[in-house]
């Protein structure tokens, strides 16, 4: 994986070598970055990266003018391997991490956010859920955008707040928010 576009633009994204990972595609990073890019701006934005893996998508946001980026996951070699990264990118001071399992990082209080990414694993049992986790208590700024990677076996495009629903290959990018709005 590389990271796309911006500051860190060419920059190689390994994937920590454990069972637990799926990352995101660079196909379907492109798609969901590409409709960012169409309707709203990433300069100055706080992002969540739930399920954070590799740190993929955090890192692409990054690298486009994102001012930081909370990464959650649950392995210590994920987390790890993302520290090492923002270490060796020169953006460690973007970065904070959190290891804990993300429904329970979700229990917590918390900050805002103008994007969140979740790329939960595929059969993850609590899908659903946590569009109406994110969307009723709070987590997104106003005009935020909470951005969710699922299989076909998930239809989320009727969803009262969805706004964009289109596969990228066997993955789906669901993007949902308040108000269809300006989208």
């Amino acid at each position: 994986m590389r990271i796309i576009t911006g500051k860190l633009k060419g920059r190689t994204i390994p994937v920590p070598k454990t069972d637990e990972l799926r990352p995101t595609s660079d196909r379907t990073k492109e798609g969901i970055f590409s409709v960012i890019n169409a309707r709203k701006y990433l300069d100055n934005s706080a992002v969540l990266d739930l399920f954070a893996g590799s740190g993929n998508l955090g890192f692409e946001a990054i690298s486009r003018g994102a001012e930081k980026c909370l990464f959650v996951d649950n392995m210590p070699e994920h987390i790890a391997h993302i520290e090492k990264l923002a270490e060796k990118f020169g953006v460690k001071n973007q970065v904070q991490t959190r290891m804990l399992p993300v429904d329970t990082f979700l229990e917590k209080q918390h900050a805002r956010f103008d994007f969140i990414f979740a790329d939960p694993p595929y059969d993850y049992y609590n899908m659903s859920d946590i569009i109406d986790i994110i969307m009723d208590e709070n987590w997104l700024k106003e005009d935020g955008w909470f951005i969710l990677e699922h299989d076909k076996r998930h239809n989320f495009s009727e969803h009262s707040k969805c706004v964009f629903s289109k596969p990228y290959g066997r993955t789906i990018v669901s993007i949902f928010k308040e108000s269809n709005v300006d989208f």
